[in-house]
Protein backbone atom coordinates (compact mmCIF):
# COMPACT_ATOMS: atom_id res chain seq x y z
CA UNK A 1 0.00 0.00 0.00
CA UNK A 2 1.18 3.63 -0.81
CA UNK A 3 2.11 5.74 2.29
CA UNK A 4 -0.56 8.27 1.38
CA UNK A 5 -2.93 5.80 1.70
CA UNK A 6 -2.39 4.18 4.65
CA UNK A 7 -2.16 8.34 6.01
CA UNK A 8 -5.82 8.49 4.57
CA UNK A 9 -6.79 5.34 6.60
CA UNK A 10 -5.02 6.58 9.97
CA UNK A 11 -6.75 9.74 9.26
CA UNK A 12 -9.99 8.58 8.94
CA UNK A 13 -9.64 6.56 12.38
CA UNK A 14 -8.66 9.31 14.55
CA UNK A 15 -11.30 11.89 13.50
CA UNK A 16 -13.87 8.57 13.71
CA UNK A 17 -12.66 8.37 17.45
CA UNK A 18 -12.66 12.10 18.18
CA UNK A 19 -16.07 12.47 16.77
CA UNK A 20 -17.37 9.92 18.99
CA UNK A 21 -15.40 11.65 22.10
CA UNK A 22 -16.64 14.95 20.77
CA UNK A 23 -20.56 13.59 21.03
CA UNK A 24 -19.85 11.93 24.01
CA UNK A 25 -18.51 15.07 25.63
CA UNK A 26 -21.27 17.07 24.47
CA UNK A 27 -24.00 15.18 25.45
CA UNK A 28 -23.09 15.17 29.11
CA UNK A 29 -22.35 18.91 29.06
CA UNK A 30 -26.17 19.32 28.05
CA UNK A 31 -27.02 16.83 30.33
CA UNK A 32 -25.88 18.53 33.36
CA UNK A 33 -26.87 21.90 32.12
CA UNK A 34 -30.36 20.53 32.53
CA UNK A 35 -29.77 18.94 35.64
CA UNK A 36 -31.67 21.30 37.87
CA UNK A 37 -33.84 23.88 35.63
CA UNK A 38 -35.71 21.41 34.32
CA UNK A 39 -37.23 20.88 38.00
CA UNK A 40 -37.06 24.59 38.80
CA UNK A 41 -40.50 25.32 37.96
CA UNK A 42 -43.31 23.50 38.67
CA UNK A 43 -45.22 21.42 36.71
CA UNK A 44 -48.90 22.16 38.20
CA UNK A 45 -51.08 24.34 35.69
CA UNK A 46 -50.75 27.93 36.41
CA UNK A 47 -51.88 30.74 33.52
CA UNK A 48 -52.18 34.64 34.55
CA UNK A 49 -52.15 37.38 32.75
CA UNK A 50 -53.06 41.03 35.11
CA UNK A 51 -53.29 44.54 33.62
CA UNK A 52 -52.58 46.17 36.65
CA UNK A 53 -52.76 50.07 34.85
CA UNK A 54 -54.34 52.70 37.16
CA UNK A 55 -53.48 50.75 39.47
CA UNK A 56 -56.35 48.43 40.05
CA UNK A 57 -54.89 46.72 42.98
CA UNK A 58 -52.86 49.04 44.91
CA UNK A 59 -52.10 45.92 47.48
CA UNK A 60 -50.37 43.72 43.63
CA UNK A 61 -48.73 47.09 42.67
CA UNK A 62 -46.86 47.07 45.86
CA UNK A 63 -45.54 43.77 45.25
CA UNK A 64 -44.65 44.25 41.78
CA UNK A 65 -42.27 47.70 42.24
CA UNK A 66 -38.62 45.62 42.23
CA UNK A 67 -37.07 48.79 44.43
CA UNK A 68 -39.39 47.30 46.81
CA UNK A 69 -38.10 43.76 47.45
CA UNK A 70 -39.63 42.05 50.54
CA UNK A 71 -43.08 42.66 49.61
CA UNK A 72 -45.17 39.48 48.51
CA UNK A 73 -48.62 39.38 47.37
CA UNK A 74 -50.91 36.67 47.68
CA UNK A 75 -52.99 36.87 44.06
CA UNK A 76 -56.20 34.55 44.70
CA UNK A 77 -59.32 34.26 42.93
CA UNK A 78 -62.78 32.77 43.62
CA UNK A 79 -65.89 34.00 41.43
CA UNK A 80 -65.41 37.12 39.64
CA UNK A 81 -63.38 38.52 41.62
CA UNK A 82 -59.33 38.98 42.29
CA UNK A 83 -58.14 39.01 46.07
CA UNK A 84 -54.73 40.38 46.76
CA UNK A 85 -53.17 40.73 49.83
CA UNK A 86 -49.43 41.40 51.12
CA UNK A 87 -47.51 40.43 53.75
CA UNK A 88 -47.48 44.05 54.78
CA UNK A 89 -50.85 44.25 55.56
CA UNK A 90 -52.33 45.91 52.32
CA UNK A 91 -54.99 43.83 51.08
CA UNK A 92 -58.23 44.74 48.28
CA UNK A 93 -60.66 43.12 46.23
CA UNK A 94 -60.53 43.43 41.98
CA UNK A 95 -63.85 42.42 40.04
CA UNK A 96 -62.24 40.85 36.47
CA UNK A 97 -62.69 42.27 33.38
CA UNK A 98 -64.58 40.74 30.53
CA UNK A 99 -61.00 39.30 28.87
CA UNK A 100 -59.88 37.90 32.13
CA UNK A 101 -63.34 36.44 32.32
CA UNK A 102 -62.53 35.06 29.20
CA UNK A 103 -59.23 33.92 29.77
CA UNK A 104 -60.11 31.28 32.43
CA UNK A 105 -56.83 32.19 34.98
CA UNK A 106 -55.25 29.38 36.88
CA UNK A 107 -53.95 30.05 39.89
CA UNK A 108 -51.36 27.21 40.44
CA UNK A 109 -53.22 23.95 42.93
CA UNK A 110 -56.34 25.84 44.57
CA UNK A 111 -57.37 29.12 42.85
CA UNK A 112 -58.92 30.15 45.39
CA UNK A 113 -55.32 29.90 47.65
CA UNK A 114 -53.65 31.31 44.88
CA UNK A 115 -50.06 32.40 44.47
CA UNK A 116 -48.06 34.86 46.10
CA UNK A 117 -45.66 37.11 43.97
CA UNK A 118 -43.14 39.38 44.61
CA UNK A 119 -39.26 40.43 44.44
CA UNK A 120 -36.92 38.74 47.10
CA UNK A 121 -34.19 40.88 48.94
CA UNK A 122 -31.72 37.93 47.62
CA UNK A 123 -33.28 38.14 44.48
CA UNK A 124 -29.95 38.97 41.81
CA UNK A 125 -32.21 37.62 38.48
CA UNK A 126 -33.98 40.75 38.36
CA UNK A 127 -37.14 38.75 37.69
CA UNK A 128 -40.19 38.94 39.69
CA UNK A 129 -40.93 35.78 41.64
CA UNK A 130 -43.99 33.81 42.02
CA UNK A 131 -44.83 30.74 44.63
CA UNK A 132 -48.01 28.71 44.52
CA UNK A 133 -49.37 29.16 48.41
CA UNK A 134 -49.89 25.91 48.90
CA UNK A 135 -47.60 24.05 51.26
CA UNK A 136 -45.22 21.79 48.69
CA UNK A 137 -44.20 19.15 51.11
CA UNK A 138 -48.01 18.23 52.82
CA UNK A 139 -49.16 18.66 48.70
CA UNK A 140 -46.26 16.02 47.46
CA UNK A 141 -46.67 13.63 50.62
CA UNK A 142 -49.91 13.42 52.04
CA UNK A 143 -52.18 15.16 48.84
CA UNK A 144 -53.19 17.87 51.74
CA UNK A 145 -53.34 21.47 50.18
CA UNK A 146 -52.45 23.64 52.99
CA UNK A 147 -52.41 27.67 52.40
CA UNK A 148 -48.71 29.05 53.47
CA UNK A 149 -49.53 32.57 55.75
CA UNK A 150 -46.74 35.07 55.04
CA UNK A 151 -45.13 37.34 57.25
CA UNK A 152 -43.46 40.64 57.34
CA UNK A 153 -40.27 39.50 56.64
CA UNK A 154 -40.92 37.43 54.01
CA UNK A 155 -41.50 33.83 55.30
CA UNK A 156 -44.11 31.72 54.58
CA UNK A 157 -45.14 28.84 57.20
CA UNK A 158 -47.76 26.08 56.91
CA UNK A 159 -50.54 25.52 59.58
CA UNK A 160 -49.70 21.96 59.64
CA UNK A 161 -45.95 20.65 58.74
CA UNK A 162 -45.22 24.27 60.79
CA UNK A 163 -42.14 24.48 57.73
CA UNK A 164 -41.05 27.90 57.37
CA UNK A 165 -39.90 29.05 53.24
CA UNK A 166 -37.70 32.12 52.77
CA UNK A 167 -39.74 33.95 50.37
CA UNK A 168 -36.92 36.17 49.96
CA UNK A 169 -34.44 33.37 49.07
CA UNK A 170 -35.75 30.94 46.59
CA UNK A 171 -38.79 29.58 48.50
CA UNK A 172 -36.01 27.33 50.36
CA UNK A 173 -36.98 25.60 53.64
CA UNK A 174 -35.18 27.33 56.46
CA UNK A 175 -36.83 25.20 59.67
CA UNK A 176 -35.84 22.40 61.13
CA UNK A 177 -36.34 19.35 59.43
CA UNK A 178 -35.91 20.31 55.52
CA UNK A 179 -38.21 19.35 52.52
CA UNK A 180 -38.75 20.34 49.19
CA UNK A 181 -38.42 24.63 48.77
CA UNK A 182 -41.82 26.17 47.11
CA UNK A 183 -43.11 25.35 44.25
CA UNK A 184 -42.27 28.09 41.46
CA UNK A 185 -44.03 29.37 38.35
CA UNK A 186 -42.82 31.48 35.93
CA UNK A 187 -43.27 35.21 36.20
CA UNK A 188 -42.72 38.72 34.33
CA UNK A 189 -43.48 42.00 35.43
CA UNK A 190 -43.74 44.69 32.40
CA UNK A 191 -44.78 47.87 33.65
CA UNK A 192 -48.50 47.03 34.82
CA UNK A 193 -48.58 44.01 33.33
CA UNK A 194 -47.93 40.84 35.43
CA UNK A 195 -47.66 37.02 33.76
CA UNK A 196 -47.09 34.11 35.27
CA UNK A 197 -47.42 30.35 33.69
CA UNK A 198 -45.24 27.30 33.69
Amino acid sequence: MPIRLIRLILINQMMQRYTYYIIVLLAAVLMSGCGDAEYEYSSHPCFLRFDNTGPRSAALASAMNPMSPGVFCNVSMKGNYFYFSTNQGLSDRVPKTSIEGQTSPVLGIYNEYGIIVGYGTLNDTGRIDAYDSVCPNCFDDFGSIKKLSMSTSGIAECPSCRRKYDMNNRGVVVSDGGGKPLMKYIATANGNILNVNN
